[in-house]
């Protein structure tokens, strides 16, 4: 996973394979067993500063933001088919730093190569547009210009997937960048910067820091040469980059996750809704920011309903990322586990009912950071398990009696990343997803989502847009230039000369 096998695995800063700057190393293991996957440099700020100053150079001194946007294009479709051309060994590198199955890993990779290759092909494509001066000396025109140089920082769920998202934009629009990965799952970001490399990335433009946040992410949001942060993961987190970020004005655009609801009416498929009740919850072990942990059900069927999803989740199998009989995998790192197993803690002794789950994995398991799939039935909106994000494979139960209510009581949270309404009836699945204050809505289905179409959140769900044209968006300032073809004189003052 590393350039050489048994070997320190490495940053990569102004286009070299570099040590930390101290000579501090991090060994990386696998959640599922606690396996040693690989070890890899543990860099310090001075490293972050030094790849700052590297991408400031490729940006304001190189020919990189003047390359045509079809060579720049080029260069993220030839990733997308490097990634799936290796797709074994980035996914077998991604489920060996996360734990998730491989399967999941794989289909990820699809996913990544898609990113790579829609913003390929978006690249170039709206250069801007000419505007009506409304006088026929003047040419108007709006154009597009890279932001220049931009700190990322990704998370551990889907390492390879969000910085995906991050890089395609910032190379389609002609950006250097510094990537930070969480330090717990670095070796597909590795193996990226490898590939990027290898494709004829000029030096400087892409450079990868590997360490904690508060050593090596820290400066990305801080650096006044740093001109956008974009960071995917938790709200605590994120508001305090925002406010680092705040000191130089820079760009900001954030992905702070969620408290996804899923809205069962009465007249919903009955088995469609209950089989991806478990997925929005259970997929990725409910490591997911839109996982639709809160479940919102009509009280008609609610009984049956939470009954039968008991019946299922009770028999999901845990297991490893090569365990083809796994269904679901590992919690990340035991700190992250002991915060599941607090936040089922909290809810249970504040008034929700524990149907199943709410354990750690069995004796099989014992060297992994697993944790059942878990449902709380009788909660209220007022219950810390409701009102947090627990980041974990737990299903919360609230019960609803008419449309009005439904829509208000997943509406009642202080985020809004996506939701999802089950319903036979067209008129409420429109009404109710139009009323729903979340930036993604699925209709009789969950998890879904497409390069092309923006993703991102309303309220405390963060800043800004991914993916799609919005997405290139935030990689790009626009410049209006005023030409008149007839300079005149104004008049405005009097020649005294």
């Amino acid at each position: 996973m590393s350039q050489t096998e048994n070997t320190v695995a490495t940053q990569f800063i102004d286009g070299a394979w570099v040590p930390s700057s101290n000579g501090q190393t991090r060994t990386i293991h696998c959640p599922a067993d606690g396996t040693e996957v690989g070890v890899v440099a543990e860099g310090t700020r001075d490293d972050t500063l030094a790849a700052i100053a590297a991408a400031r150079r490729a940006f304001d001194e190189g020919s990189w933001a003047d390359t045509p946007a079809a060579e720049r294009g080029d260069l993220l479709l030839r990733l997308g088919d490097h990634i799936l051309a290796h797709k074994d060994e980035f996914a077998r590198a991604e489920a060996l730093d996360t734990g998730k199955r491989l399967v999941e890993a794989e289909g990820d990779m699809e996913d990544i190569a898609a990113c790579f290759r829609y913003f390929g092909k978006l690249a170039g494509q709206n250069p801007g547009r000419l505007v009506d001066a409304g006088d026929p000396r003047v040419v108007s025109r709006v154009v597009n210009e890279p932001v220049g140089v931009c700190g990322m920082i990704t998370p551990w769920n889907f390492p390879l997937l969000q910085a995906a998202w991050k890089i395609a934009p910032a190379i389609a629009a002609g950006c250097t960048f510094v990537l930070k990965p969480a330090e717990l799952t670095p070796h597909t970001a590795i193996l990226t910067m490898k590939a990027l490399d290898e494709l004829g990335l000029p030096a400087g433009v892409g450079n990868l820091v590997l360490g904690s946040g508060a050593e090596v992410g820290a400066p990305l949001s801080e650096h006044p040469d740093v001109d956008l942060i974009s960071f995917t993961g938790g709200l605590v987190t994120g508001k305090r980059i925002a406010a680092a970020a705040a000191g130089t004005l820079k760009k900001t655009a954030l992905e702070l996750g969620g408290k996804n609801p899923n809205v069962v009416f009465a007249d919903a498929d009955y088995e469609a809704a209950l089989d991806n009740a478990l997925n929005a919850a259970f997929t990725d072990s409910g490591l997911v920011c839109s996982a639709g942990t809160r479940l919102i059900v009509h009280e008609s069927i609610a009984e049956r309903f939470v009954d039968d999803l008991v019946e299922r989740a009770g028999h999901i199998v845990m297991g490893g990322p090569f365990d083809e009989k796994a269904e679901t995998g590992p919690l990340i790192s035991a700190e992250h586990r002991d915060k599941v197993t607090d936040y089922v803690k909290r809810g249970v002794e504040t008034g929700a009912r524990l149907r199943v789950g709410g354990h750690w994995g069995g004796e099989e398991h014992q060297d992994g950071y697993f944790y059942a799939p878990t449902v709380l039935d009788r909660c209220d909106r007022t219950n810390p398990a409701v009102v947090e994000e627990g980041f974990g494979p737990v299903i919360t139960v609230e019960t609803f009696s008419t449309e009005a209510e439904a829509i208000a009581t997943a509406n009642d949270t202080e985020y809004g990343l996506a939701g999802a309404v089950w319903s036979s009836d067209a008129g409420t699945c429109q009404r109710v997803s139009r009323a729903l204050l979340h930036g993604t809505v699925w209709i009789n289905d969950y998890h879904p989502y497409l390069p092309q179409a923006e993703w991102g959140g309303f309220k405390n769900s963060g800043i800004g847009r991914e993916l799609g044209p919005t997405g290139l968006g935030e990689y790009v300032e626009h410049k209006h230039i005023y030409e008149n073809t007839e300079p005149a004189v104004t008049g405005w003052f009097t020649d005294r000369r």
